[in-house]
């Protein structure tokens, strides 16, 4: 006679993990040799990668863009990768290799440092969505169908930065010069996908697309079963833009004409790509992409992902909808007009769900044919 397998109670196994204040890599140090339920992606719309049929791996690449070409070949560039992948890596853009390698070193440091009681990563770990600097295991824990192997140094840079004694001393100004290295590189990109939608180069920073700025240090540790698990589920990012520095384990892999490619880390470069609000505002001329993370056994990996958003302030009034002049009889808007702070809400409601662009989807209006 078969045994059903023993129910577990799921809410209490995410309190668990929770209370522990040391997130997934307080689990790999305590010698967990296996995924716990709550990480395991069964009976769920999306299987990890390695539990998918392999494939050689497409041809595609991710286009490769130096920022120092010539401008009007850059845009032109630009319009071509933000409109067909939605994702494109990014050489001579003038952040010193310096600043970069700094700020991995010290997000691995904090991630790597001893957890439990009295220390920085007790003394940070948060759910409070106002903190500036917080500490987590999974920003979705109690709304994603499966845990993700992650943990996560979030950092709001702007606006409303944090005070200098709310980071820990050993990476705090790596974290605040890298911060303003890519605040710059920002500004930049925004000009030029400005100018690649035929607009004036300051339009996007003018309505704001840059005020707010996130940076959250990704650590991965390593999988004791990653073929159970997966490192970030399938989705889009609902701000603006990002733009991300990985590591050479890689892992991050995006979904192009249906298919997943691998984003081969590249040595100096940085990885760019469209968000929801910025697929919305241009009409669907550019393109938020769905990407993930594998899980893998072999070493941790780092990344640092810095969200291009904006303010939302509860008395902010300003409301993004599709630009009126992309808008025509021909191109008709095709999205709903919302406050940031409400699409930012609703897209936390629904957390990494790993099976479709939710969030995005929810604001497309229905036009009668």
């Amino acid at each position: 006679m078969s045994v059903a397998p023993a129910a577990y109670d799921r809410t209490a196994e995410l309190r668990a993990l929770d209370a522990t204040l040391a997130g997934v890599r307080g689990l790999v140090s305590s010698g967990a040799r296996h995924v716990p339920s709550i990480f395991r992606v069964v009976d769920h719309d999306e299987e990890p990668p390695a539990l998918q049929p392999q494939e050689p791996p497409p041809a595609a690449t991710v286009p490769v863009i130096d920022l120092g070409d010539d401008r009007a070949a850059v845009v032109d560039a630009v319009r071509g990768a933000s409109a067909q992948w939605g994702f494109f890596q990014i050489t001579g853009h003038g952040v010193p290799r310096q600043a970069m390698d700094a700020a991995m070193a010290a997000m691995r440091a904090f991630h790597e440092a001893d957890g439990g009681e009295d220390t920085d990563k007790a003394r940070l770990y948060s759910r409070e969505p106002g903190k500036a600097v917080k500490y987590h295991c999974n920003f979705d824990l109690y709304q994603s169908p499966v845990v993700n192997w992650r943990d996560t140094l979030y950092l709001r840079m702007a606006p409303d930065p944090p005070a200098g004694d709310e980071l820990p001393e050993t990476c705090r100004d790596a974290l605040f010069e890298y911060a303003k290295q890519v605040k710059n590189l920002g500004d930049r990109l925004f000009e030029l996908l400005s100018e690649s939608l035929g607009l004036k180069p300051s339009y996007l920073t003018d309505i704001e697309c840059n005020q707010g700025q996130i940076i959250l240090g990704h650590y991965y540790p390593p999988c004791p079963q990653p073929e159970l698990a997966i490192g970030t589920s399938r989705h889009s990012d609902s701000g603006f833009l990002t733009i991300l520095l990985q590591d050479e384990v890689g892992g991050l892999q995006i979904l192009h004409e249906d298919k997943w490619v691998d984003v081969t880390p590249t040595p100096g470069a940085f990885i760019v790509n469209i968000g929801d609000l910025l697929q919305l505002i241009s009409n669907d001329k550019l393109s938020s992409v769905e990407h993930r993370v594998a899980a893998k056994n072999a070493e941790p990996r780092v990344s640092i992902a810095c969200f291009f958003s904006t303010h939302f302030h509860p008395s902010s009034t300003r409301m993004y909808g599709p630009i009126k002049e992309l808008l025509s009889e021909e191109n008709p808007p095709l999205y709903k007009e919302t406050l940031v702070r409400d699409y930012i809400a609703h897209y936390y409601s629904v957390g990494l769900d790993g099976r479709e662009k939710t969030a995005l989807t929810d604001f497309r209006l229905h036009c009668e044919s």
